[in-house]
Formats: structure tokens, sequence, C-alpha cells
């Protein structure tokens, strides 16, 4: 009884309006500022038919449109056929940097890989993918 109680309350308080404002929506101005710090000109690139045997450069571009710096801590290729290069610098407010994977077309087929990148602005890792066809 004492357990139909406690979770009778709790669901009450999960519900009621004072907890609405706590969890975050499409108009919590939080959220609004870290998804506009950087604008991808694209996160997804199709290089359609590459050469079997010879490396392909995907650059990723992006713009700064906070108000502070923003520095790549990390970039991660998906797999060791998948290399990758960034700005080292911080990038200024309105200023671009860019993210480049080279692919090592080494079998003949469909591919899509990705690169996650982490900045200082958001500790959530931003995934960026590229796809295409190897043809020998």
């Amino acid at each position: 009884m004492k357990k139909l109680k406690i979770s009778a309350v709790l669901a009450v308080l999960a519900f009621s309006p004072f907890y609405a404002s706590v969890f975050p929506g499409e108009n919590n101005p939080v959220v609004k500022m870290i998804a506009d710090a950087i604008k991808w000109k694209s996160e997804s690139i199709d290089v359609g038919n590459i050469p079997q045997g010879k490396p392909k450069l995907i650059r990723f571009e992006f713009s700064n449109t906070s108000a502070k710096p923003i520095v790549i801590e990390n970039v991660a290729p998906s797999c060791g056929c998948t290399t990758a290069d960034y700005t080292k610098t911080p990038i200024l407010p309105g200023k671009k940097g860019f993210v480049e994977a080279s692919f090592n077309a080494a079998s003949p087929g469909a591919f899509m890989k990705t690169v996650v990148v982490t900045t200082s602005e958001s500790k959530t890792p931003k995934t960026l993918s590229f796809k295409g066809v190897v043809v020998s």
C-alpha cells in the first residue's frame, strides 16, 4: 500500500505544470543556443562513384554562429579505412572551420562511413556521414 501511495505521488508530480519547464522542449532557449552554435554546410555527403585503390578526401565545413570561440576537441572516424583532419585552432565567432575525412577505397561496392566530432560548445558529439560506391 505504501508503494502504491508513493507511485501515485510521483505520477502526479511527473505530470504537474511545475516540472513542465524543467524538461527541454522546442522553445527552450538553452537547447536552441547549443543547436545554433555550429552551422554545418552539410552533415551528410554523397560522393558518388569513386575509383578503387585511390583515397577520396571528403570535406565538411561549418561556421561558428555562437558568440565565443569553438575548439574541435576530438574527431573519430568509424573505421581504420578512414583518417581525419580538422581545424586545430579555435574557430572565432563568425569564422569557418572544417573536418576532413580521407577514405581509402580498397574494396569495390557501396559504402557508408561516419566521423564523430566533439567540440568545446557541446559534449554531445555530432555524427557526420558520407557514402558512395567504390568501382574497380
